[in-house]
């Protein structure tokens, strides 16, 4: 594991319930103030979360989907047959063993990646014009720990 050099500075506490709901508060109003313009067609939060799965782990399984969200293999299933059926995803056997499917994000897929995280960056530039100059500054500089913390919260448990 990578280390962290300390510092000399106090370290204040991080108000955890707080930042847990200004980050779901920005990610639904990004979501939603963000997708109109983008001419995709909306994909609930779960679907959208299995397609983000994929398109991070290409060949990734269905169980292993199942695991890294923390939900039922059928439900995973299902939502999986929406992306499918949408082109957004291929599922590929595997020719030594039949019951190994492989899941990758199609060319379309990437496409309407592309345009949402377009999208999701064009209403948060919008919201922090109204910042002050030094909050944004701060939001600049957290980017990287949040990165890092985004990573960890990712991991299986």
């Amino acid at each position: 594991m990578e280390s962290v050099e300390a510092s000399t500075a106090p370290v204040s506490a991080v108000d955890h319930l707080a930042l847990a709901v200004a980050l779901l508060d920005i990610s639904s109003d990004v979501r939603r103030k963000s997708h109109n313009d983008t001419g995709v067609r909306p994909l609930s939060n779960g679907v959208l979360e299995i397609l983000r799965v994929i398109e991070s782990h290409p060949g990734i399984t269905v169980a292993e989907v199942a695991s890294r969200l923390g939900r039922q293999f059928s439900n995973v299933s299902v939502q999986l047959r929406e992306l499918v059926a949408g082109n957004l995803v291929t599922r590929t056997r595997d020719a030594a063993d039949k019951r190994y499917v492989a899941l990758h994000p199609t060319a379309e897929s990437q496409r309407i990646k592309a345009l949402l995280e377009g999208a999701w960056a064009e209403a948060l530039a919008s919201a922090s014009s109204h910042l002050l100059p030094a909050e944004r500054e701060q939001i600049a500089a957290s980017l990287p720990a949040l990165q890092r913390l985004a990573s960890f919260l990712a991991e299986p448990e």
